[in-house]
Parts: C-alpha cells; structure tokens; sequence
C-alpha cells in the first residue's frame, strides 16, 4: 500500500511471499499515431519510441517514415540507432545487414550538416570494430565533437555492437555520466509517483430519493378533517362562553403551534439518526462476513491504514481506530456501494480513502466530527418542549370541553365528546402525513445540499492529487536513463570484480526481470517497468561464460543478494523458453554440471490491455526492454555451437560499415 511517499507497506505470514503488489496502465497518448499520421509525425513518434527503450517499435515507424518520402541524414540517423539498438550483429537479419550496407552508402547524397556528421561517426565506428586499435583515435575524436545528445545516443544504442579497445577508449566517460546521471531529476523522491495508479474520478452517494409523495397526497383530506372538529368543537364552546372559549383557543393554539413546531424537529432528528445507525451497521474486520479478499473487505483495510496513518494530536493508533469504527464502517460501505466495479483495483481508490482519513482528523480538530454528542443533546431539549406543548394541548382541550359542558345540553355534550376524539384522530393522522412530508422535504433538500458540498470537496481533492501526480510522475525517457544508468554502473562493478576489460570480451548480454514483490507500470503501448529487478549479466570471454545476478531496487538504486557463477562453453548444454499464455515466459538454463535453472521472464499481462492493443507486440515489446531476445539467441548459440558459435561471431570476423565519401 501506498500513501504518497516512497515508502510501501505490506506484510506476509511467515513462510509467505508478497506477491504483485500495485500494477497500472496510464492512460498516456505518448505513442499514439493516427492512422493518417503524416511521415514527420510517424518519424517522430519514432524517435520518442528509440529514446524511451522500445527499438522494436522505433524501426517500424522510422522506417514507414522513409518509405512514405521523409529520408534525411537526421532521419537516417535515427533509424541506424534503431536498427542496432539493444542488438549485437548476430541478431540481424541477411536483409537488415543488407539494409544498412545500402544506408551507409547514401551518406554522400545528404545535405552537410551536424546530423550528417553524426551519421558518417555512426558508421565510422561500425567499421571500426573489425579494425585494429591504433586507427581509432580519429574517429574517438569525431565522436567526441558531436553534441552531447549524439554522442550519448550512439553509445546507448550502439552498445552490443561496440567492443575491444574502441569501448574500452569510452568506457570511462561513459561511467562518470553514469554516476552523475543516475539520481538526477529527483529520482529517489519521483520514483514512486510511476506505479502509482491514475485515480479514478471523485463519486459521492447521491440524496435518497422523498418517500413522501403518499403522504403529501394524504394531507390535504386529513387536515381539513381536523380543521372541521375542531371548528365544531370552538363553536360549541363559544356558545358556551364566548370570554373563557376565546382565551382557551389562544393557549390552545399557541400550544399547537409550539409542539408542531419542535415535533418537527423531533421527528426529524430521530429519523435521522436511526438513518445513520442503519448505514454504518456493516461488519467489520472479526466477523466472519468480511473475512474474504472481496472488494470491501480491500476498502476496509484501506481505512484502517490510513486511519492508523491519520490520527489527530494525543491519540494513539490504535485509540483513534476505536473510536472511529462507526465513522470507518459507514464510510466503507458508501466507498465499497460508489466503486464496486470488475477492474476496479483499491489502488485507484485509495487517494479517496485517504482524504477522508484526513478530513475525519480534521474535523476531530476542530470539534465537529461527532456532531451526534451535540444532536443528542439538542434533541432531549426539543423532546422536552414538545411533550411540554402537547401537554398543555391536551390539558386546553379538556377546559375547552368542560367550559361546553357548562353551558350546553346533553345533546350539544356528546357532540362536543364526538369532536374532541375526532380532532385527536385527525390531528395524529394529519400531523403524522404532515411530519412525513415536511421531514422528507427537509431531508432532500439537506442530503442535496451536503452532496454537492461532498462531491466538490472532493473533486477538489481528486484534482489535487491528480495533478501532484502528473508534476511527479517522471516520464518514459527519465525512467529509462536512470535504468541504463543502472545497467551501465552494474556492468562496471561486475567488470572490476573480474579484472576485466572490454578488450577482454567477445560479447555480452544483460537481462532484467522482474523481482517479487513489486510494483509494476507503464503508459499505453510500452514496455512494464518494475519497482524491484533482477539483473543477470552474462560476460562472455574466450575462456567461457561469467554469470552475475543481483537483485535490484529501483526506487533507490540499491542492489542485493548477489550470485555469481562461471561454466566452460560445453557446461551450457540447452536453453529453452516456455510461453504460458496465463503466467507469462519462463526461461529455462540447462548446465551439464548442474540442476535446470528457470527464469521468471515477464508476467503475463493480457488482462491489462486495453483494447486496441496488440498482444503479440506488447509481449515483444516487454521482451525486447528486457534484453530477452537478444539474451536467448546469445546463450541458444552458445548450447548448440558452444566455441564455434564464439569464434564465428567474434568482432574480428564482423562486417564493415564504412559511409562512402
């Protein structure tokens, strides 16, 4: 669980495993291309999908962009970066290779200019991996002359195709832009806003819709009932006498009046209340009813976290929890009725939950949180003076007919009696409609009221925390700089373990996977990124195979449970992938000298697309940023060759690119 910091909490039984924590999509138009998308934009999508670490992605766009017309030497350039991104030469096609042999040689035809010189540098130094080292310099030094932003992405991209003594030349520099790189932008402090789900927009429960049309229709017939018996019965006492009748129907009235007035308010409180009482009556965590993993059970330990997290000045936790239980239940069972959706996770819930733990604090503060205390006491006083008023009601009406007994017949008597008990009936039964419709009147217009103050208070939270996140949240290209500063500082750490230079090295691989527990996330159209990693980098000399494996925090760039192991060529004796549709890719390495290792790839992720998205590109995608496929087809080659496979894919016996003048 998240609460806006990078902190996260969780917790498992002994012998447990905590497994994905938080996962989200955002929904980000970031890779959207119209389908009547022009070259240029194509070509720039392009771009932003090369810098961003989706290679597989960028070569489709840049290439359709010069196949619609848009072919410059900064156009060109970009889709040679694209084209050996994350890619040794073995992992090139006859017709790729063929491709840029035909790129090189269109060099000449480009206008002169900064994007032609770092196109012509680009191939210089393809050609000078099957060169010796002592013709390197001119072009190190050419290299070094493009602007910053070339020369970093000709070494990022170009990364498995460079080797020897040329890397060795910059690899120095590489690393002290590593370091400098690899917490900038306020990483520590940003990264958690990346997992954090896209909230989902404010709700509040809307106003219960009047009961009281029945009774509204009732009351005209009953009060003028009541109206009738009682006029009769003013009258008779009026013939009577006329001085006493008089003064007794202004107590009488006045009495009425007074008990209306204060009943109202009696019965509303009431109702109210019990209103209240009923809402909050739901289970909480001990009984059996919410002992589930259902979407309520998820909401109520959302609460009580935050809660816990949320206490007001001189309360302990486990205090507040107490004494905010009924408050918790009520509001769980209005958050678990707004958002029971299939889809739906807490997560994208939980900025909600947490801006009602604090507006409970809040409220606490400032004394209003239980106004009931304050209601119960209002409504003992606004008792007392109705039963005081209906009282003196009753005790008028009976003067009122002993002064008609005074003056009046046995006749005019039981007239009198007749009127006095259809005036109780009808006055219970009119003030009983009229109560009803006047309290279901006042109630509409009170949860109407108190709707819209909840809905906007919110909204104004919702929109708060929407934007904090968006100002955090880092974007693709950030996230996948501080990655390849990670990447590049582990290789250099596993290069001075072993004493090794890059001149020392045939090839090498990195694959990333990822790591339980963790959170993982990505915009709509790239690649998952992780908050926890394994890194596996195999170092591949003439003597054989160097495996490093550790595991990775993100978050903080810290590193842990380190492995690391060496085989002979002919110890790795197969290699095998398993694809199961549900669960995700398993890779499986089989040495003669030892138990099958299975590597956990990627998780399956068919549940979080949306749409019009394609699965068999997604999975790519996340297979290609995790070094997967070039990984495998370094290692299937070693199973099955073992040191032919070495020898036939050494940089001496590579191609040359070399831009035609």
């Amino acid at each position: 669980m998240n609460d806006g910091s990078s902190v996260t909490h969780n917790s498992a039984a002994y012998d447990s495993t905590v497994g994905i924590q938080a996962e989200t999509v955002h929904n980000s138009n970031v890779y959207f291309v119209h389908p009547d998308a022009s070259p240029q934009e194509k070509y720039k999508v392009g771009v932003r999908f090369l810098e961003d670490g989706i290679p597989s992605r960028a070569r489709d766009m840049i290439s359709d962009a010069i196949a619609h017309g848009h072919d410059n030497a900064e156009v060109r350039f970009h889709w040679v970066l694209a084209m050996l991104s994350a890619r040794a030469y073995h992992d090139l096609s006859t017709e790729e290779l063929q491709r840029l042999h035909h790129a090189s040689g269109l060099v000449r035809t480009y206008a002169e200019g900064e994007w032609k010189d770092a196109l012509r540098v680009a191939f210089e130094l393809l050609a000078m991996v099957s060169t010796a080292d002592g013709e390197t310099g001119r072009v190190l030094e050419r290299l070094r002359a493009l602007s910053p932003r070339q020369r970093d992405a000709i070494l990022h991209h170009l990364d498995l195709v460079l080797t020897g003594g040329l890397k060795d030349s910059l690899w120095a520099e590489n690393r002290e832009r590593a370091e400098t790189a690899r917490f900038g932008n306020d990483r520590v402090q940003r990264v958690w806003a990346y997992f954090e789900p896209d909230p989902i927009g404010p709700r509040a429960l809307p106003p219960r819709p009047s009961t009281g049309a029945a009774a509204q229709a009732a009351l005209p017939v009953r009060a003028g009932l009541f109206v009738v018996v009682t006029a009769v019965l003013w009258i008779l006492a009026l013939v009577a006498d006329p001085a006493a009748a008089v003064i007794e129907l202004l107590v009488a009235l006045g009495a009425g009046l007074t008990a209306a007035h204060f009943g109202r308010r009696w019965w509303y409180q009431e109702h109210q209340l019990k209103a209240k009482n009923r809402e909050s009556h739901i289970p909480h965590t001990g009984d059996p009813a919410s002992t589930g993993d259902g979407f309520t059970n998820r909401v109520r330990h959302s609460f009580d976290h935050y809660f816990s997290t949320r206490v007001p000045h001189g309360f302990a936790p486990h205090e507040w929890l107490g004494r905010t239980v009924h408050i918790r239940n009520s509001l769980v069972a209005e958050i678990a009725l707004l958002y029971r959706e299939s889809r739906i996770s807490v997560d994208r819930v939980n900025w909600l939950i947490r801006y009602l733990a604090e507006d409970a604090r809040d409220r606490h503060n400032k004394g209003t949180l239980f106004d009931h205390r304050h209601q119960n006491q209002t409504l003992a006083v606004v008792k007392a003076l109705c039963v005081v008023a209906l009282i003196t009601l009753g005790i008028t009406t009976l003067v009122l007919l002993g002064t008609v007994a005074s003056g009046a017949g046995a006749s005019q008597m039981l007239l009198a009696i007749l009127a006095v008990v259809g005036a109780v009936w009808s006055g219970r039964a009119a003030a009983s409609s009229w109560l009803e419709a006047r309290g279901e009147e006042h109630r509409l217009a009170e949860e109407s009221q108190e709707y819209q103050e909840r809905l906007t208070a919110r909204q104004v939270a919702y929109q708060n925390w929407k934007s904090f996140l968006d100002t955090t949240r880092p974007s693709e290209l950030e996230m996948e700089t501080w990655l390849t500063c990670d990447k590049t500082l582990f290789v250099d750490e596993a290069l001075r373990h072993y004493q090794l230079t890059w001149r020392d090295l045939i090839t090498h691989t990195i694959l990333m996977t990822p790591t339980r527990p963790y959170k993982r996330g990505r915009v709509k159209g790239g690649p998952w990124r992780y908050s926890r990693y394994s890194f596996r980098l195999f170092l591949v000399t003439q003597d054989g195979v160097r495996e490093i494996s550790t595991e990775f925090d993100f978050t903080d760039a810290k590193r842990g449970n380190e492995q690391r192991s060496n085989y002979r060529f002919d110890a790795l004796s197969s290699v095998q992938v398993t694809e199961r549709t549900h669960i995700g890719y398993d890779l499986e390495l089989v040495l003669t000298n030892g138990p099958a290792r299975n590597i956990r790839v990627k998780d399956a992720d068919t549940h979080q697309l949306a749409p019009d998205e394609n699965a068999q590109e997604i999975a790519e995608i996340n297979l290609n940023a995790a070094g997967f496929i070039h990984t495998f087809r370094l290692l299937e080659g070693i199973a099955a060759e073992g040191k032919g496979w070495i020898e036939r894919n050494n940089p001496n016996n590579l191609p040359s690119f070399r831009a035609a003048d």
